[in-house]
């Protein structure tokens, strides 16, 4: 087995882990600055809107010995607004020039014509009127707003509000950074990006669910016992899934940087930007606050409820006198969850409280035929 494999193994058994619910403050503390990054330039160099949102025209040419910085000083001089300009694989030219009105469109056009020594009639001109482009943008406000009104519905008919809640902090979260690197990076922000967001939205989500399932299981019936708090077994519910998390998302990460740093940064393709950056940002973003901010947050509000916090009593309590009498504290290593005493039931998992010892395992040469183990003389 692989270590990385055997790592996941280990993990799972609660033989070892992370206390992520105990470091919180730190993931808190490191979300809280990324965001205020995310949205300082936000608000410093606000968001690049394509032609989609803002309405504008798209000139294409044909083949031409232009430069792309000589077309974008053309462009710029020609309409009085900033210009994309990308070199298309057949030698022409796609200006994208935004917030222009349609009418000045076809001077534009001559303008264009005359500086690139084309014909104009070889220029072909998509335009996209501003209240078109402000309806594309409320309807993707609205996608949004229906998406999170939907996720935090089945979250808590499937879960309970409080994981509901905390899942949708956690989507807020990778909303929030990646309209925030958008802003700094500046790239354009089209409808493929709006596509991206609702794409990592659902990616992080499920990667939530897995970690919110197993958790859900693993405390049912958790006040039956006094050995685990509700943070500890939370613990155990990350530690369990980290593996799969992190697999996932370098898989997922691994064509998506492809898109992103060889097809748009090394090929040219720039139009493959507003997609790969919002999914490549996303994931890594998603898989952070699924581990670092969902279910440390989940275990937060469940140790404000009063049954936690007199679950916590006795744990502790139960832990000092067993110290008292120079007991261990540490949680027995079971395959199953609880004993089957009357600690509590045998179907939840033991939280992760550190490094586990092994059983002694019986050897098995000598088995069934009453010899010992051992070297044969």
């Amino acid at each position: 087995m692989s270590k990385l494999g055997t790592l996941g193994a280990r993990l799972h058994r609660g033989e070892i882990g992370y206390d992520f619910v105990g470091k919180r403050k730190i993931w808190y503390g490191i979300s809280i600055l990324i965001t205020i990054t995310a949205i300082v330039g936000l608000a410093v160099r606000g968001l690049n809107m394509g032609i989609e949102f803002q309405g504008g025209a798209v000139f294409t040419t044909e083949k031409t010995s232009i430069s792309v910085s000589q077309a974008e000083t053309y462009a710029e001089e020609a309409s009085g607004h900033d210009a994309i300009v990308q070199k298309l694989g057949n030698g022409g030219l796609r200006i994208q020039v935004a917030g222009i009105d349609t009418g000045k469109s076809d001077q534009i056009k001559e303008d264009l014509a005359k500086d690139l020594k084309v014909d104009p009639e070889k220029i072909n001109a998509d335009l996209v009127g501003p209240s078109w482009g402000e309806q594309v943008a409320n309807k993707a406000w609205q996608g949004l707003a229906i998406f999170m009104v939907l996720v935090v519905i089945y979250l808590a008919i499937a879960f309970e509000l409080r994981m509901a809640l905390a899942a949708l902090v956690a989507l807020i979260h990778d909303i929030t950074i990646t309209v925030g690197v958008y802003a700094l990076v500046g790239f354009e922000v089209t409808p493929g990006t709006v596509i991206g967001l609702l794409t990592i939205l659902g990616y992080s989500l499920y990667d939530t669910v897995v970690v919110f399932d197993s958790l859900k299981e693993q405390t049912k019936d958790i006040t039956k016992q006094t050995r685990w708090t509700y943070s500890e077994i939370a613990d155990r519910s990350i530690n369990g899934t980290l593996v799969r998390s992190i697999n996932t998302t370098v898989v997922a990460l691994l064509p998506v940087g492809g898109l992103l740093f060889i097809g748009g940064g090394v090929l040219g393709a720039g139009m493959l930007n507003d997609i790969s950056l919002s999914l490549f940002v996303g994931l890594a973003a998603g898989a952070y606050s699924s581990i670092f901010i969902a279910t440390p947050l989940v275990a937060d509000l469940k140790e404000r409820e009063p049954q936690m916090k007199a679950l916590k009593k006795r744990v502790l309590a139960k832990r000092a006198a067993a110290a008292a009498k120079g007991e261990s504290l540490e949680a027995p290593v079971v395959d199953r969850a609880y004993e089957d005493d009357d600690e509590g039931p045998a179907d939840a998992t033991p939280a992760v409280v550190g490094p586990r010892p092994q059983r002694a395992q019986p050897s098995s040469r000598g088995r069934g035929r009453g010899r010992p183990s051992g070297k044969r003389r």
